[in-house]
Order: structure tokens, then C-alpha cells, then sequence
């Protein structure tokens, strides 16, 4: 086991840990002193099999490889780390001592983020390490999501087909695509856009499955640095602009490649462009774009989840609550309605629990039906319904009781072709505000009371409540 196992690499306080992996003790301190002046938290390893036990065992957040170990190829090192599912997401840069492109090539294809070449530059390095770090996050957070769900049977399968990605190129004209543009067109099945600046920022305004995937885009366009103003503005637009951006270079920018990746640049590339190069950057911003998209649908099903009643699609308990207390001090008054199927039990003792939930679902989509999207609709017991609105007129909210009391009685619910039809009725019970001094939770009190009347005068009624 290599001693640095053995090490506290908590007592620093760091939370960011880079792996660094080269067999030249030297090179390794001197990578060391460069991220340790940065706030990282280092670990070492001389030797392949040492650095896929740290990685395995300590899960870095990146690995700096050297690709001339004597030991092992870096390429097929980086290879065996991407085939990993414990090491496939962490982000891997590759250090070479030549300008060689088919290595290069190669290790992209293996699954490398980046290439540095020595002497390292250390404003480039600690950049694309920020960069790197950043990008990073997103695939831990999903790695993370999807074994806790793998670990509750809910995991999801994996996505195994995308339609074409929106790939925008910005240039200063749409008259003479650049012949990076034309080499993507060949090369790529998706679709490929030619856009000015503020067609591009016009772009991040489109709906979803309109808006660029990723923008590649020259850093000097019509003056010196447009390229950069251009990616703040989108990056400034995170609400809307989730797209990744590729910033292209002059040969030997590093100082403006250091900028565009803090300023949150997803890649950078150097002219002349590679062909094969281009493509798989590209490729692999798109794989990128497709986890981050992932992740945050992921999120949103979760929130989604959170505040959903699953059986009716409406809002759950958890979520009414703390709604209508939000609702009770808007100072516009509030009428608070609670409604009750009536002998809901026979239903599931003499068709079964499962009618029971049909009859549940269709009796939600009749409530949804008659009232607004700005009323809180919330299914809060087994059979027992909330309904609240801002404002607080006797007549009016009556009216509506007896509006949904007839959309859930008038028709009989058919289950299934040829199935039984189940008439069910409604009890509602109805508070408002008086004056200032009613509470939300008073409300839901006095909703309740009034509910009970109408259940004991003989169900399938409207009540008010009466003080």
C-alpha cells in the first residue's frame, strides 16, 4: 500500500484534493509546491499501480498523469482509470514532454480533459485545474445521486440515444463559414449554426430544445478580446445559458487561456486547429453538457417529488402547509375550503384499493378542471382535498363549493371499458378571513369544523363555517 495512504491530508483543511502521478521525484515536488501555493491538497504516486490505489481508495478530485512513466504508458493509465466506475468521473490531465499529436489524440480518446506540456506554465496549469475542478462537480453530484438511488432499487437507465446537439459558431459574418466550421459540418451528425455576438446572446433566450448546446467562439472577432466580453455575457446568463462554450486561440496564448477558463470557459483550443482534435473536444463538451443536463433534471424531479402528491399529481400535504401560511400573510384575505369524498371506504372494501386509487386520480383531474392555476390545490389525506384562494367573499366561495360538489357528483367515474361506474359525492367545508385576525391555521381549523357539519347533516353538502 503506498505510504501516502498513511498520511492526514485532512489536517490541512483543504477540501480539494489533486492526485499528482509521476516516477521523477523532482517533477513531483515542484507540481507539488505550484498547487500547494493554490490551496490544494496534494497526493503523490511514482508508480501506475500506486496511483490507482490512491484513486480508488481516496477518490481525488483530479489527477495530474505523467505520460512518460517507465512503468506504464500514461495514455493506457488514463484508460484504466476511465474504465473504473469509481475513477470513470474523475477529471484526468495528461503532462507530456513533447508537442505530440497523436498522442494527444489518443489520450482524448481514452477519456483525458487536457493536455499540458513541459515546462508546465503555471498561470495555464492552475487555470485548467479551476476549470477542471468546476466541471467536475456535476458529474460527482450525479455519481453520487445515482448510487444513492441504486441503493433504494430507483436508479435510472442509462441514456443510450441523443438526437442531434445545437453546436453555435460565432463569427463576425454569416457570408464565409472559417474552415473550422465547415470541418465540424463534415464530421458531426448535429446540427451546426453560424451566429454573430448578439445573435448569440439573442440565442440563451430560445426555448430549451432550441438553445445552443455549445458555442465555439474566437477570442477576437470584430476588436481584441470580443471573444471573452462575449462569453461573460453568456456566462452572466447562467439562469438561462446552461450551453458550453470552446474559446479559440492564437498558438501560445496562455495568459488569455488562463482568462477564458476562469471566466468559465468549458475548453480551450489552440490555432492551427487539428482536426481530430477539434472533433473530439467538442464530443466531449457534449458529453459534458448532457451530464450537467442530467443532473438538473435529476434536481428538479426531486423538488418535483418533494411537493407532489404521486397518486394525483397535486400538490402533497408537506407542501400546502407551508403554502398556505405563505398565503395567510399576504394581507388579501384567504378562503380556505377542505373537501372530503364521501363513504370513500366502501369504495376500496367492495372494488379494491386499486379502483380506489382510479377513482382518487380521476376525481383530482375534476377538481384541477374548475379551478385556477393560481389556487392551491393539495391532496392532503387519503380521500380529503384543500383548496385555497386569496380573497374572502361568502357568496363567491360558496358558489365555488357548489361548483365542485356537482363536477364530482354530476358523472358516475368508469374505471375501465367495460367496468363498473362508481358515483361518488363530495362534503366541503368553507372558512374566510374575517377582518385581519385569522391565522392560515385557524382557517384550516374552522375549514375542518365546517366540514365535519357537512358530513353530519347528511354529506354531499357545501358549509360555511359559523363562529
Amino acid at each position: 500500500m503506498p505510504s501516502v495512504l498513511k498520511g492526514h491530508y485532512w489536517e490541512y483543511g483543504m477540501t480539494r484534493r489533486i492526485l499528482v502521478v509521476d516516477d521523477v521525484a523532482a517533477n513531483r515536488i515542484v507540481m507539488k509546491v505550484k498547487l500547494r501555493q493554490a490551496y490544494f491538497d496534494v497526493l503523490q504516486a511514482d508508480t501506475s499501480e500506486d496511483a490507482l490505489a490512491i484513486a480508488q481508495q481516496l477518490k481525488p478530485d483530479l489527477i495530474i498523469l505523467d505520460m512518460g512513466m517507465t512503468d506504464a504508458d500514461g495514455v493506457n493509465l488514463c484508460e484504466r482509470l476511465k474504465a473504473e466506475p469509481a475513477t470513470a468521473h474523475i477529471p484526468v490531465i495528461l503532462v507530456t514532454t513533447l508537442n505530440d499529436q497523436a498522442s494527444k489524440i489518443r489520450g482524448l480518446r481514452m477519456g483525458a480533459d487536457d493536455f499540458l506540456t513541459k515546462p508546465v506554465d503555471e498561470l495555464t496549469l492552475l487555470a485548467r485545474v479551476r476549470s477542471l475542478l468546476r466541471a467536475g462537480e456535476a458529474q460527482r453530484l450525479l455519481s453520487a445521486r445515482d448510487e444513492a438511488c441504486a441503493g433504494r432499487g430507483m436508479s435510472d437507465p442509462a441514456a443510450t440515444f441523443h438526437g442531434p446537439a445545437n453546436i453555435a459558431t460565432v463569427t463576425t459574418s454569416h457570408s464565409k463559414p472559417d474552415h473550422w466550421t465547415s470541418t465540424l459540418s463534415r464530421h458531426l451528425r448535429d446540427r451546426i449554426s453560424i451566429l454573430t455576438c448578439d445573435e448569440a446572446l439573442a440565442a440563451v433566450e430560445l426555448p430549451d430544445r432550441l438553445m445552443p448546446d455549445i458555442f465555439i467562439i474566437p477570442v477576437d472577432l470584430v476588436e481584441r478580446n470580443d471573444g471573452l466580453r462575449l462569453l461573460a455575457d453568456l456566462r452572466s446568463r447562467g439562469h438561462r445559458c446552461s450551453a458550453q462554450t470552446i474559446i479559440l486561440l492564437p498558438e501560445g496564448d496562455t495568459e488569455r487561456a488562463a482568462m477564458a477558463l476562469d471566466l468559465g470557459a468549458g475548453d480551450i483550443l489552440y490555432h492551427p486547429l487539428d482536426r481530430d482534435e477539434l472533433v473530439l473536444r467538442v464530443a466531449h463538451q457534449l458529453r459534458r453538457k448532457r451530464q450537467t443536463d442530467r443532473l438538473e433534471a435529476s434536481v428538479q424531479e426531486g423538488l418535483e417529488m418533494a411537493v407532489t402528491d404521486s397518486l394525483t399529481g397535486l400538490h402533497n400535504r408537506r407542501y400546502a402547509m407551508h403554502h398556505l401560511e405563505k398565503m395567510g400573510q399576504s394581507g388579501a384575505g384567504l378562503t380556505v375550503m377542505m373537501l372530503d369524498l364521501d363513504h370513500f371506504k366502501q369504495i376500496n372494501d367492495r372494488f379494491g384499493h386499486a379502483s380506489g386509487d382510479k377513482v382518487l386520480a380521476a376525481i383530482a383531474r375534476r377538481l384541477s378542471a374548475h379551478t385556477q392555476n393560481t389556487d392551491l390545490l393539495a391532496r392532503i389525506g387519503g380521500e380529503e382535498f384543500l383548496l385555497a384562494f386569496n380573497g374572502a367573499n361568502r357568496a363567491i366561495a360558496f358558489d365555488i363549493g357548489e361548483r365542485l360538489r356537482h363536477a364530482v357528483g354530476a358523472e358516475p367515474i368508469q374505471l375501465s371499458a367495460g367496468g363498473p361506474q362508481i358515483r361518488v359525492t363530495l362534503s366541503v367545508g368553507i372558512a374566510l378571513t374575517q377582518g385581519q385576525t385569522n391565522s392560515a391555521e385557524a382557517l384550516l381549523e374552522q375549514a375542518d369544523r365546517a366540514l365535519y357539519r357537512a358530513k353530519a347533516e347528511g354529506r354531499n353538502a357545501v358549509t360555511m363555517f359559523a363562529a
